[in-house]
């Protein structure tokens, strides 16, 4: 293909990103009416102690082998080494999670801390395959194995519904799906293990020690509100919670397919001391993750109500109050994620580290505050006060080492071309009642439209950044745009 690298990996991780959303999004609904929310917040319980668990087995050593191989230097030695260290903080893993069997009162009620355990031994597998692949730089395999894992999951776990498994059947295809995508990526590595020396061991720990407890505070900030909500409250709003969470992570699409193709550029760039590549490169990032999270925040204030109770039905109305304000989180997330990212890239872990720590130190208290005496809304409330002060921070870190700046002139257009698309969302929706799932979609797509077609009048680099790669692609471009 005429694209180059970043554009066509960006473009694999975009398409894969919004192809498992989309599958998730449908499943979910599935889920909540067939089985409801209150199963539905047990398997999200279940999600967050293996992420927790998972992470435990990891040890930040993924991120570091990730790191070391994309350098180029001694890959297979680094691959090796990753290989003996995963295996053996599985095994430390497992064994914690036996030890704190008797207080996870919510698995083993459940029935599913045996599915955990599984999903902890076959994650190790997958781990050793896509970190290799992905720190060889193929990062559209990598996205392409993440989708193949959702659908797998999601197809097992549609099936396992209709014959009546309910929450064993969702942690069932949860474990499947992983084991697909660690088959599909080992089709794709190339790595070679080979001997390594304490020095390979050492260079690991040295980065991973960073990103372990970098990565323990981010997953901190993804799971304590569940978790929490979990605790102070029933099952039943943790699946109220999640739903409206999953509603907004529309806006992130461009962000996740950015983070996950500039990580390893940016990794290499820093290696060879071009920091004027870096920084162009964050700056488009921000533009273009804007490019989405900001008409979503738009659209998402004036028909979400309406989103919750025709997708997930009208018990999952009672997260309007907490989607009004995840949504903006979503916004501030562009910020947080790829301005850490690129503190890790640029092996700056430890920065990376003390920003997310003072970040989760502050969520973790303030959901224990808000939580009880607000309940869904205190969590969503702690977390876009904590998800502003981890952006703020993380910008003052980086900012040490690179210029971090903002394209305002193309951020300015995004933001009024999204404030049009939401003035005439907003009269449809005064002139048409939203009686129906189809006349919602339809304000919606029409909302789109408008957006889209107003930004491409009044930003002619996006216009023509858009227009270039979808001819490249063979599509044909509309006249009069």
């Amino acid at each position: 293909m005429r694209i180059n690298p970043i554009q066509r990996q960006s473009l694999i991780s975009l398409v894969s990103t919004i192809g498992l959303t989309a599958v998730g999004f449908l499943s979910t609904m599935y889920f909540a009416h067939t089985v409801g929310l209150s199963i539905l917040g047990a398997y999200y319980l279940f999600v967050a102690y293996f992420s927790i668990f998972n992470l435990l087995g990891d040890g930040g050593f993924g991120s570091a082998a990730v790191k070391r191989i994309s350098e180029g230097v001694d890959q297979g030695a680094y691959f090796s080494a990753f290989i003996v260290l995963r295996v053996m903080l599985m095994a430390v893993s497992v064994g914690f999670l036996f030890i704190a069997r008797p207080y996870l009162t919510d698995l083993t009620s459940s029935g599913v801390f045996p599915w955990l355990v599984l999903a902890l031994v076959v994650s190790v597998f997958s781990s050793i395959t896509a970190n290799g692949v992905y720190g060889r730089g193929k990062v559209g395999v990598n996205q392409i194995s993440g989708l193949i894992n959702n659908l797998v999951r999601i197809s097992i776990q549609v099936v396992a519904v209709i014959l009546g498994y309910g929450l064993a059947g969702l942690a069932g295809g949860f474990v499947a799906g992983i084991l697909a995508a660690g088959f599909f990526n080992l089709r794709f590595l190339d790595l070679a293990p080979a001997p390594f020396r304490r020095s390979h061991i050492s260079s690991l720990f040295a980065f991973s020690f960073w990103i372990f407890l970098s990565a323990s505070g981010y997953l901190v900030f993804s799971y304590a509100d569940t978790i929490l909500i979990g605790y102070f409250m029933t099952d039943t709003d943790v699946g109220i919670y999640r739903v409206a969470l999953q509603l907004t992570s529309i806006a992130t699409f461009v962000t996740l397919a950015l983070h996950t193709t500039l990580y390893p550029k940016i990794s290499y760039w820093g290696r060879q001391r071009d920091l004027v590549s870096v920084e162009g490169a964050l700056a488009r990032a921000f533009t273009y993750s804007l490019l989405l999270a900001v008409p979503v925040l738009a659209g998402g204030w004036i028909l979400g109500e309406r989103l919750l109770y025709f997708f997930y039905g009208a018990s999952a109305t009672a997260g309007a109050a907490a989607l009004a304000i995840l949504l903006p989180v979503q916004v501030v997330h562009v910020f947080m994620y790829l301005q850490t990212m690129c503190l890790n890239a640029l092996d700056r872990p430890r920065d990376s580290f003390r920003v997310t720590a003072i970040a989760v130190t502050a969520n973790v208290v303030l959901n224990i505050l808000l939580i009880p005496e607000y309940g869904i809304v205190g969590a969503s409330a702690a977390t876009l006060a904590t998800m502003v002060l981890n952006a703020a921070l993380a910008h003052r870190a980086l900012s040490r080492c690179i210029r971090v700046r903002i394209e305002l002139r193309a951020v300015g257009h995004i933001v009024l071309a999204a404030f049009i698309m939401a003035a005439v969302v907003m009269a449809c929706s005064f002139a048409i009642p939203l009686s129906n799932v189809f006349l919602v979609l339809g304000t919606v797509g029409l909302g789109g439209l408008v957006y889209i077609l107003i930004l491409l009048k009044i930003d002619q680099d996006i216009h023509d950044e858009l227009k270039d790669l979808t001819q490249k692609l063979g599509i044909p471009w509309p006249e009069g745009l």
